[in-house]
């Protein structure tokens, strides 16, 4: 049996009721910087098989609801213009997009929770915004691990995007446990 580690920002994501044999939870905390430490530390520690990153994202694409899976990963809040575009990491072209190897959605990672349109985000057919899905696929990346990611839609990153994630930010946990006792 492979070892399973998932990660997720916060025990309201996701609690461990249902946690299976074999799956190991870590909570990251918020945002690009917590998430990147926690995701080194546990894969130092732990030696996972395979990593799954489960959250909340607000969605771009109004077609979208309930749990997706997530194939390739931008960094929708890299700007270091003019040295690159945005969502490109200067002198490091292999870390524009991260993919995960399945079939999916695409999620732009941000240290800002969306509250407002953002034309590049439609432009560059992102499907879903997070805020910590971009370091674990670095981090897995950097150790050659393999990664997968689910992400329940909370909201319509809008300007009632806070009163909505809190209002469903537990609504994915059970769809989640149940797609992992699939993929396992």
């Amino acid at each position: 049996m492979s070892r399973i580690l998932v990660l997720t920002a916060i025990e309201d994501e996701l609690g461990r009721a249902r946690l299976p044999d074999g799956v190991r939870v870590i909570y990251t905390g918020v945002g690009k910087i917590n998430a990147a430490s926690a995701a080194t530390l546990a894969l130092l520690t732990l030696h996972p098989d395979l990593v799954i990153n489960y959250g909340t994202a607000g969605k771009i694409n109004e077609t979208l609801r309930g749990l997706v899976e997530v194939s390739t990963v931008v960094q929708r809040d890299m700007m270091a213009m003019p040295l690159a575009p945005r969502g490109r990491t200067p002198f490091a072209p292999e870390l524009d997009l991260l993919r995960s190897g399945q079939a999916g959605v695409v999620c732009g990672t941000g240290d800002s929770f969306v509250t407002s349109s953002d034309p590049w985000l439609i432009e560059n057919n992102v499907d879903i915004v997070d805020m910590e899905l971009f370091a674990v696929a670095q981090v897995c990346r950097r150790h050659g691990l393999p990664w997968r990611a689910f992400k329940f839609i909370t909201d319509d990153a809008n300007d009632l995007a806070h009163q909505d994630w809190t209002a469903n930010v537990k609504d994915g946990e059970g769809l989640f446990w149940d797609t992992l006792e699939r993929i396992r």
